[in-house]
């Protein structure tokens, strides 16, 4: 087992040239590399992307392709929010204890930078007054479908009568940075990100090292 992630850069940043597919193949070579393991001899791929538009069809496919792993490898899309990386560990987990697989890629991709925007009833004309852009990283991700409020202010409101409080959640988020720290001063470059070259924002190459 091994793992590899992307550097994480910010909106129109750094890393803006490069789009979801090309981020999410780069971490699959980067894992496979750092796992000794040849890209035919994988059995399934499970990627999580929540920001589809304008990504293409299947974009764990898309992603897998440019990684090198064989068409004929399965690939499959999880839209969970912020949850995808994580169910599509857990679906590669049962993969594996249940005998159909021995070996899965699983994970997640986005590029907020490359959301684009959407212009409703632009398929039918527009034949009078002013239009406007939606942005798709709001539709597709940071408002809830239901209430119209901020992805925060709905798991604030959600949470509401259960027993997961705030502090409760700081406590885990606390653990899971000291776990993932440890990790890292442990297996040392074995994990954490890859080196990435590309291109920069604002016309700049880019090369990232860990």
């Amino acid at each position: 087992m091994a793992g590899a992630r992307t550097p994480i850069g910010k909106p129109a940043g750094a890393l803006a040239s490069l789009n979801a597919i090309e981020l999410g193949a780069h971490a699959i070579r980067g894992a496979l590399a750092r796992a000794g393991v040849d890209r035919s001899a994988v059995d399934a791929v499970i990627l999580g992307n929540v920001v589809q538009a304008g990504v293409g069809p299947n974009p764990a496919r898309q992603a897998a392709a440019a990684a090198s792993i064989p068409l004929t490898t399965p690939a499959v899309t999880v839209n969970n929010l912020c949850l995808s990386g994580l169910q599509a560990i857990i679906d590669a987990d049962r993969l594996i204890k249940s005998g159909e697989a021995d070996i899965v890629v699983a994970g997640g991709m986005e590029s907020m930078t490359c959301a684009p925007y959407i212009v409703r009833g632009a398929r039918g004309g527009l034949r009078y007054g002013a239009a406007s852009l939606e942005d798709a990283l709001d539709r597709d991700a940071l408002i809830c479908a239901f209430d119209e409020v901020s992805m925060g202010e709905a798991t604030d409101r959600y949470v509401q009568g259960t027993d997961l409080d705030r502090a409760g959640q700081d406590a885990f988020a606390a653990r899971s940075h000291e776990l993932a720290a440890a990790a890292l001063k442990r297996r040392g470059r074995g994990v954490g990100a890859a080196a990435l070259c590309g291109g920069g924002g604002q016309g700049n190459a880019l090369i990232i090292r860990r």
